[in-house]
């Protein structure tokens, strides 16, 4: 009866293994890697920024860059109002459509 139950437990055993590192690669793609992949993205978007990207802040701001150093990225707010963000505070690149690019589609309909 014996050597049953050691077989037993051995097979268990590296069923056991086998179990937790099939759910450290389920875990590895799809919690680790995708977090990686956009950690990759994020730190090409802040090497890439360049003067007059529009660009929002992780805080929400909208602005447009006037300058960039090393860690610090001046964005233009509003027409003379400048302020000093982190760069790592840039959240994605935006593109900002003007006034009257977003009233023509609105005419149209009103039109009809």
């Amino acid at each position: 009866m014996q050597p049953i139950l050691a077989q037993a437990m051995g097979g268990g055993a590296m069923g056991n293994i086998l179990l937790i590192g099939g759910i450290f690669a389920i875990m590895y793609f799809l919690l680790i890697r995708p977090q990686q992949k956009q950690a990759k993205e994020q730190q090409d978007l802040l090497s890439s920024l360049k003067k007059g990207d529009d660009v929002v802040t992780s805080g929400g701001v909208l602005g447009k860059i006037f300058a960039v150093a090393d860690k610090v990225v001046t964005l233009e707010v509003a027409s003379g109002v400048k302020m000093r963000v982190l760069k790592s505070s840039i959240q994605a690149r935006v593109t900002v459509e003007s006034a009257e690019t977003k009233g023509e589609p609105d005419a149209k309909k009103e039109e009809k």
